[in-house]
């Protein structure tokens, strides 16, 4: 999302906040992860029509990199970076430095669903805060609707995988460990 809205206005993509919220479901598309570009100051200089075009690359990202690898790969370096990024921002939490960074993890941060994407701040303890969504555009407010549908079957059948396997929330080696 920083990098769509980078080429699209020339801003410093170091200052470009993007956020991400939602989630991942699906295998070559993002359609339950949204990008709310109405939260960023570079972002909202584009244009409301191109923003929703810009949502839809992002939910499709995975499918343009298969794509440019000529179905040879997927978005694996992306993923590593958001794995770093996580990964990061969990141990500098840790480390008593208060990071900031956006995952998906059981929270009320979007109601009706019991997990979701969205911004915490880490600490010495672990997560310490899960911060709202805040404003969002007409446009994002009802892709929002749309992605609550997609991760909501999406974390029903994840939570019966996870109760059907040896060490799935619900098995006694679980509840043990």
């Amino acid at each position: 999302a920083n990098k769509f809205v980078h080429e699209e206005t020339g801003a410093p993509i170091e200052r470009i906040q993007v956020p991400v919220v939602g989630g991942h479901a699906g295998h070559f598309t993002s359609a339950s992860a949204l990008p709310l570009f109405s939260q960023d100051r570079y972002a909202r200089r584009i244009p409301e029509p191109r923003r929703t075009e810009l949502i839809q690359r992002v939910q499709s990202g995975s499918t343009e990199v298969s794509d440019a690898k000529k179905g040879k790969g997927t978005a694996t370096l992306s993923q590593a970076y958001a794995a770093w990024r996580f990964g990061h921002a969990v141990l500098s939490g840790l480390a008593g430095k208060r990071t900031q960074e956006f995952c998906f993890l059981k929270s009320n941060a979007c109601p009706g669903l019991d997990y979701f994407a969205s911004k915490v701040t880490f600490g010495p303890g672990g997560v310490e805060k899960v911060h709202p969504l805040g404003k969002l555009s007409p446009e994002e407010s009802k892709i929002l609707d749309e992605v609550k549908g997609l991760l909501a079957e999406d974390i029903k059948c994840g939570l019966e995988y996870a109760n059907s396997t040896e060490l799935g929330l619900g098995s006694p080696k679980a509840s043990a460990a």
